[in-house]
């Protein structure tokens, strides 16, 4: 006797909310509790009749001119960070989309260079560049010290030429969907193109402008990487990372962290629910292509230049740390270039223990961060597009966070939690998972940091190659006896292929050169992912800061590989991969 319907109704609904309620708690513990966790040690003192909340950490931050002072500089950081990385990307963006002139597909490849490299990183090279002793100073008879009276400068410049990249994806992914009807409506009433611009344009394209812009704000607001390698300390990431030594014993760490976590979610929130529903309403999806006005001539070659000039800069931290790999000890000093060359940093970065050490860690932590975002991934999106079960939204909201959360409170977060019951030092499971326990065993913990991290990257690649599939062949196979299970497998999965590889690609790759939660969670070398043992080589004497280097030049190939491979896999979507 076949089933009412009502039953069979339940019956198909019950897998779909049993994957719902799986992934919802796996965000829960592994996202929201660090998070709470962080907050919590924030508002809460030991007294003697127990514990008890408290605004007088948070107070304290306040009254501190040094914490005041750290988050003054880095607000000033991360604002100069995002204006300098609009002045380039608009612009470039702009000629992109509406214009076509000589080597255009080529500079638009170009663009994503600076992304192959983490400010972190490309500072060893600016270093050696704009330094007191540097390249410029010895080509011009300058002064320029980057690492003296110019820290502030030099951290700017270093983040927003390596951030401008995801400004620009977003801007042209926003131009792209405009419809050309509309600038040639304005144009026909007689408006300029600036007009037309100013008026048109800019409102249409200003949600995914601000998108971009708040993910490049909130990145250089908690970056950590980058003032540690100029040696600016008075920011509030790197004052957070000192007082990791005092996180069993102070709050004053927690209620740091929670004001930047405050700083962050807010300016996330203000791009996803003031101006991001707005973007969806507005564009119309067609495409530009017909409508690009070809520049020959001077003109072209202006705009050419003009990508050539921006590419040039945006290459110059690159350019420092490979010629710094290739520098014998103490041959690039006041010159413009080194005096003496040798290939042996590469080969002590692939062969010396500390070094080599760090890369087979990278490279396991990365592909277990991979396949773990890989499954999530694949589960959330199926959720997400292919279900009606409520609570959808909530699971996409969660996969996004990451996003506006900065990865040094997430980071802290879990330090938090290695802290606690059953993860502290007399936990069951200290053994295998512990960052400050007398054997210290990170893996776990960096496995996980990783993997949430970088899981709306997979997140939105799947649910793109999705929405593009249609649900019909999965009910076809499934109408000839095949179980959803083995529709999906069989069918969707393939359909699918490339945006998981291309999502994976950017997991992998983006988790090999992780610095807040490298630099966090590992705390003995032979634990060092190669981004922490990238900045312990820079503060060992002698020939650490080209093993350094020549550490920086193999992560940067490793990622200009699979970065473009995700590029031509995904094409113009891959914008939507930064995006709140």
């Amino acid at each position: 006797m076949p089933l009412p319907v009502t039953a069979r109704r339940i019956l198909r609904l019950v897998p779909q909310y049993a994957l719902l309620v799986t992934v919802t708690l796996l965000l829960g513990v592994f996202l929201l509790y660090p998070i709470f966790l962080t907050v919590r040690g924030a508002f809460v003192t030991a007294t003697p009749e127990g514990e008890k909340y408290t605004f007088d950490h948070l107070a304290l931050i306040f009254a501190d001119p040094a914490a005041r002072a750290g988050l003054y500089n880095s607000l000033r950081i991360a604002a100069g960070t995002t204006i300098l990385a609009l002045v380039i990307a608009m612009p470039l963006a702009v000629l992109s989309t509406q214009f076509r002139f000589p080597g255009k597909a080529f500079f638009n490849a170009m663009i994503l260079v600076p992304l192959i490299l983490p400010p972190f990183v490309g500072a060893i090279g600016v270093r050696a560049i704009l330094g007191r002793e540097g390249a410029i100073n010895a080509l011009l008879g300058t002064e320029f010290d980057v690492l003296g009276s110019a820290k502030y400068w030099g951290v700017i410049a270093v983040q927003a030429l390596s951030l401008y990249p995801i400004i620009f994806l977003n801007t042209s992914a926003a131009l792209a969907n405009l419809d050309p009807a509309l600038d040639e409506a304005a144009e026909s009433l007689g408006a300029s193109w600036w007009r037309r611009f100013t008026r048109v344009t800019l409102p249409l394209i200003r949600p995914g402008v601000f998108a971009g812009a708040t993910i490049v704000f909130i990145w250089s607001f908690t970056e950590l990487g980058t003032p540690l390698m100029f040696d600016y300390t008075t920011v509030a990431p790197v004052q957070i990372f000192y007082g990791l030594k005092e996180v069993e014993t102070s709050a004053a760490p927690y209620a740091l962290t929670v004001v930047l976590l405050t700083g962050a979610v807010a300016l996330y929130l203000l791009g996803k629910v003031v101006f991001g529903r707005k973007g969806y309403a507005m564009y119309a999806k067609a495409s530009r292509a017909g409508s690009e006005t070809v520049l020959a001539g001077w003109r072209g070659a202006l705009v050419t230049a003009a990508f050539g000039l921006i590419g040039l800069l945006a290459l110059l931290p690159h350019v420092g740390v490979v010629l710094t790999s290739l520098t014998s000890p103490g041959q690039w000093y006041s010159t413009l270039l080194p005096t003496s060359f040798t290939v042996e940093h590469y080969r002590q970065a692939l062969t010396t223990g500390d070094s080599f050490g760090a890369i087979v860690n990278s490279l396991k932590l990365a592909a277990c961060a991979m396949l773990v975002d890989i499954v999530i991934g694949i589960v959330v999106a199926y959720v997400i597009v292919r279900t009606q079960a409520r609570g959808r939204s909530l699971v996409d909201a969660l996969c996004m966070l990451p996003l506006a959360v900065p990865g040094l409170v997430m980071a802290f977060g879990y330090v938090a939690m290695s802290l606690r019951w059953p993860f502290g030092k007399d936990g069951p499971l200290s053994g295998v998972a512990s960052i400050f326990g007398a054997v210290p065993a990170p893996f776990l913990f960096l496995v996980v940091a990783y993997s949430v991290r970088r899981l709306p990257y997979i997140v939105r690649s799947t649910i793109a190659g999705l929405e593009q599939t249609s649900g019909e062949l999965e009910e076809a196979a499934m109408i000839h006896g095949a179980s959803r299970f083995t529709a999906v497998r069989k069918i969707i999965l393939p359909l699918i292929a490339a945006n998981l590889v291309a999502g994976g690609l950017l997991v992998f790759s983006f988790s090999m050169l992780e610095v807040s939660d490298s630099l966090l969670l590992a705390q003995q070398t032979k634990d060092y992912p190669i981004t922490k043992a990238i900045f312990a080589f820079t503060e060992r004497l002698g020939d650490g800061l080209y093993i350094a280097s020549a550490l920086g030049v193999w992560a940067m190939a490793l990622l200009t590989v699979t970065l473009f491979g995700a590029s031509a896999l995904l094409g113009k979507k891959l914008g939507a991969i930064f995006r709140v």
